[in-house]
């Protein structure tokens, strides 16, 4: 306890998290305002029969927003869809290859790219979206009344305005809050579904339709797949590293050894987030073509079947590796060791040593790859295989357990350079060497 009372001892600590936890209830309740045009009871029912669409993922990030159709519906995704796509042109654009490597002004200007990219997604996605409805009814009632271009015009600015505030504050969360705010955001969004689950296996235990057995083996297996997440999300690789001593007049520099932590799972939930995306999309699709061979695709791929688990998880380790590969370039940090003098023992320097990192970062990576996979399938084939009212996939327990050991870690620095014991009892949260 005297631990948890450490943060409020710190004022610049305690002004964080107040200021974190206000944009956050600012953000809950910016979820139920409705936009206008848009009969929100009735896209209730349209999502209620939406289960395992493009939809109902975009929903999960929502935090319920797009079901409600709020001003916040599009949620946060507009901005890290720029993100990507950012980063994956920094891969083929050397212009913006070279933003990343001129250090503070270098992000500045790629943090501007993404805010421009996140405007134009949004106000694309927007458009999608009012378009979309106008055409949508439920049980005999429409979800758009006065359908027109007055409608999308007003839907689209409302939807859009609301995605770009979003995007304001998480970053207000990350300069003047605790945490990382786009990751923060999400996390509220799924958190928020955590009483609505408790209560509703209340329910269900006392009218009988779950059985107290059932309810401890879910609780048994949440517990092992949060330790699963977190053993994996800390776990590291280091490879060791020895800088060469070198005398520059009467000082010697260099000698340290040292080493490089790759992560098991340096793609993080990225990969997850493709592969739901991929996995989800013929569903969609599936509802606004009417085609014998797409009503076939959905069918085979909707929740539950074998193909759509295969394909899941297949994508996931794809998805792994391919993001993997974009993040992290073995090559360059072999160049910037040889630069500063350092060496990994027993390799040689330049390209042996960026072979070595390479062939071990594919070997871990193929650890993480499988994890994310498991992870992600197992309370998947609990709710569609074994009927066990699981309320929360793979994708949300891996999006809540990274942002709290994210949160938690930098609460731990704020204190310890404090000099006060850490936020945990035992100590700091440290990577788990493999």
């Amino acid at each position: 306890m005297s631990e948890v009372v450490n943060i409020f001892k710190v004022p610049e600590l305690k002004r964080r998290i107040l200021f974190t936890c206000l944009v956050l209830i600012v953000y809950r309740l910016g979820a139920h305002i409705p936009t206008p045009g848009i009969d929100a009871a009735v896209l209730g029912q349209v999502f209620s029969q939406a289960a395992g669409t493009l939809f109902g993922f975009f929903d999960l990030f929502a935090g319920g927003a797009l079901r409600r159709a709020s001003v916040f519906a599009l949620g946060i995704m507009p901005y890290i869809d720029a993100s990507i796509i950012l980063q994956l042109l920094a891969v083929v654009v050397p212009a913006i290859e070279r933003l990343q490597k001129e250090g503070a002004e270098g992000r500045k200007k790629i943090t501007q790219y993404t805010r421009f990219g996140t405007v134009l997604i949004a106000l694309i996605q927007g458009m999608g979206i009012a378009i979309g409805l106008e055409g949508v009814v439920a049980d005999g009632q429409i979800v758009v009344p006065n359908p027109g271009w007055g409608f999308r015009i007003m839907a689209t600015l409302t939807l859009t305005g609301g995605s770009v505030l979003l995007m304001w504050m998480g970053e207000q969360i990350s300069e003047r809050g605790i945490g990382n705010g786009i990751s923060l955001l999400i996390f509220a969004g799924i958190i928020v579904n955590l009483p609505e689950a408790i209560f509703n296996s209340y329910q269900l235990l006392t009218t009988g339709e779950l059985k107290a057995y059932v309810l401890l083996f879910i609780v048994v297996v949440m517990i092992l797949v949060v330790a699963g997440v977190v053993v994996m999300t800390l776990g590291q690789r280091p490879i060791p590293v020895q800088y060469a001593k070198r005398v520059v007049g009467r000082k010697v520099y260099g000698g340290q050894a040292t080493h490089i932590p790759l992560r098991v799972n340096t793609a993080g939930v990225i990969p997850v987030i493709f592969a739901a995306s991929i996995v989800v999309l013929p569903p969609t699709v599936a509802r606004f073509v009417t085609h014998p061979w797409m009503e076939w695709v959905a069918q085979v791929l909707s929740p539950g079947t074998l193909t759509y688990f295969l394909l899941y998880g297949g994508s996931i380790v794809f998805f792994t590796y391919f993001y993997t590969a974009i993040i992290f370039n073995p090559a360059d940090v072999a160049e910037n060791l040889k630069k500063y003098g350092g060496f990994v023992p027993g390799i040689r320097p330049g390209t042996k040593t960026s072979e070595f990192i390479e062939r071990v970062l594919d070997r871990i990576t193929f650890v993480g790859a499988v994890y994310l996979a498991l992870i992600s399938i197992f309370p998947e084939v609990l709710i569609q295989w074994a009927n066990v009212p699981f309320f929360f996939g793979g994708t949300s327990l891996l999006i809540v357990v990274g942002v709290a050991l994210d949160t938690a870690q930098q609460i731990e620095a704020h204190l310890l350079m404090r000099h006060y014991e850490g936020f945990l009892k035992k100590g700091k949260i440290k990577g788990r060497a493999f």
